[in-house]
């Protein structure tokens, strides 16, 4: 299966010889999970890859990092893929999808006894997300608009994920955008959801792919290929939740009984530009990007010998139904 419109990749078998390495950024959240299930399972290995892998805070941080060789490969939300895009064109390439959304992992959360009730009471609140003009922010303008509110009605600013529970505990700031492990954390220490940011507009929306740059898939087209097999046979192992639960302690600071009991979002198998394409359009409604941005772009083609067993990533259209304002209980 090919998809994409960069060009074919190189399909010739891996090598004997010495292992080539990759860099490769992550961050400690369900999203990059299958990095570690090829790394562990080998996959990389029988690749001829060795791989180094380091933390990033997000796909903002990661870039710079791509594009000065600090990394090869990284996790990268597909809001700060489009706008690379859109301000460099042709400098970034989506080598694999990583993750999509599912109910209940990513949301709004504010502490136990917050005076903050539904989405209306944000107004003229301290939001915190990973990155500014991402999948964060963009995400949580869709859930203002639905109050009648947009960012200006609210202040809004980057921390990284370990640090908002602690930021919330001490009151500096008022509601924080998080995922998985960290909102069953903070639900733990009593914190409460105050919306699902995944509905609506934004159900099974695409969250993040693995990134290079288009200078590195140009120069080091053998390595993209051999890292899209090992990554799609860890998409294919994630289908099955016990090697994520297994696995997520690893490189989280999780406990195996809480990575049992957290709420994943789907792993896809594909690279649709059809659902990904959801992402630069809603980018554009909301002024992130000034015209049109077909994701194609950016793209690149699957290896044609990599087949899915894994039934079909949930649909690109979102559901039509109107999510309500007021609070959504925790699970």
């Amino acid at each position: 299966m090919l998809v994409g419109g960069c060009g074919s990749s190189p399909l010739a078998a891996p090598t004997s010889g010495p292992l080539r390495t990759i860099k490769v950024g992550i961050m400690p959240i369900p999203d990059c999970v299958t990095v570690l299930i090829a790394k562990m399972k080998g996959y990389f290995k029988d690749e001829g890859l060795q791989v180094e892998i380091s933390t990033v805070q997000g796909g903002g941080v990661a870039l710079p990092k791509l594009k000065s060789g600090q990394l090869d490969f990284a996790i990268m939300n597909y809001t700060a893929a489009v706008l690379s895009e859109a301000n460099q064109p042709g400098t970034l390439r989506i080598v694999a999808d990583a993750y999509q959304s599912a109910p209940n992992t990513f949301k709004l959360m504010v502490g136990k006894n917050s005076p903050i009730k539904s989405l209306g009471d944000l107004r003229d609140k301290h939001i915190a997300v990973v990155t500014l003009r991402s999948v964060g922010t963009l995400t949580t303008g869709a859930a203002l608009k639905i109050a009648g509110l947009t960012a200006d009605d609210v202040r809004i600013s980057e921390m990284p994920l370990p640090s908002m529970i602690p930021a919330l505990q001490a009151g500096t700031i008022d509601a924080a955008w998080m995922t998985e492990p960290f909102i069953t954390a903070w639900q733990q220490l009593g914190g409460t959801t105050l919306y699902d940011v995944m509905q609506g507009q934004t159900e099974n929306w695409p969250i993040a792919g693995w990134a290079t740059t288009a200078e590195y898939a140009r120069e080091h087209g053998h390595e993209v290929t051999s890292f899209q097999r090992a990554i799609l046979k860890a998409q294919a192992d994630a289908q099955d939740r016990q090697v994520i639960t297994d696995t997520l302690p690893t490189y989280t600071k999780i406990s195996p009984g809480t990575a049992a009991t957290i709420t994943l979002g789907t792993f896809p198998m594909d690279l649709h530009p059809d659902r990904i394409q959801r992402v630069a359009d809603m980018m554009l409604d909301y002024q992130y990007i000034k015209a049109e941005l077909d994701v194609s772009r950016f793209l690149m083609p699957l290896p044609d010998d990599v087949h899915s067993p894994a039934p079909p990533s949930p649909p690109a259209t979102p559901s039509t139904a109107t999510p309500s304002p007021t609070k959504v209980p925790a699970p």
